[in-house]
């Protein structure tokens, strides 16, 4: 499975490039990650100046001079924050995360070793470890990319030629250009959703879903009389 099928590294990030090969497997992005921060000499670069006073920034951290920052968030280097992104109360990026540009990174949401590209959308509650979101791609409040088995084994990947070793202990969901996951979706460990798919809202998805498809689970609801009132 190759990258390229999923998305294509924005303008934003192409001083990235050389680490985020699009003939290579997506899961190999995320094991790039750290290297391509620690190329970066963050002293070239003019970063945002005017912090608001409870927005802690540690280590090496780029933010452009256009990001909006929040009253209180905490940034943890290496990080790099595109243009005209928007950082919201609460937010927590504890290291190794790159974000392009025109982006939401949402209140009391936490990123950890994760790519999210341009115009990625993830406003409320999410938690995004391990984890590459395409351009345009989309969480709804509450989502969840996990990215630990409960055995701590290596993650297996579903992708069209089969099952694969990703090689990876911890490894969270892989989102497509324009992909969207619903509120207080879960997706499982090596979740893979190609371009323009779709989870529902409340769905524990786990494994390939194709492009331009949706994953729903069909629920039964009772409804009985309440009593004691």
């Amino acid at each position: 499975m190759k990258s390229e099928i999923l998305f294509e590294l924005p303008e934003s990030l192409k001083i990235f490039s050389e680490f985020f090969d699009p003939q290579a497997a997506p899961w190999e992005w995320v094991r790039n990650i750290k290297a391509a921060l620690s190329s970066v000499d963050f002293s070239k670069y003019e970063t945002k100046r005017d912090i608001p006073r409870h927005v802690t920034v540690d280590g090496d951290v780029f933010i452009h001079p256009s990001v909006k920052l929040p009253a209180f968030a905490h940034i943890s280097g290496k990080a790099w924050i595109g243009a005209n992104t928007e950082i919201r109360p609460g937010a927590f990026i504890r290291g190794s995360v790159i974000i392009g540009e025109n982006c939401v990174v949402g209140n009391s949401c936490e990123y950890k070793n994760s790519i999210l590209m341009d115009y990625v959308q993830t406003p409320h509650y999410n938690y995004v470890g391990d984890s590459v979101l395409g351009n345009h791609s989309h969480l709804g409040a509450g989502v969840i990319c996990a990215n630990l088995r409960l055995d701590h084994e290596n993650v297996m990947v579903t992708t069209p030629e089969g099952r694969k070793n990703s090689g990876l202990r911890k490894l969270g969901a892989i989102l497509g250009d324009y992909a969207e996951a619903g509120c207080n979706a879960v997706l499982q460990p090596g979740a893979i959703l190609m371009k323009k798919a779709c989870v529902l809202s409340c769905v524990p998805f786990a494994g390939l879903l194709e492009e331009s498809t949706v994953a729903s689970t069909k629920q039964v609801i009772r409804r009985f009389p309440r009593r004691g009132f």
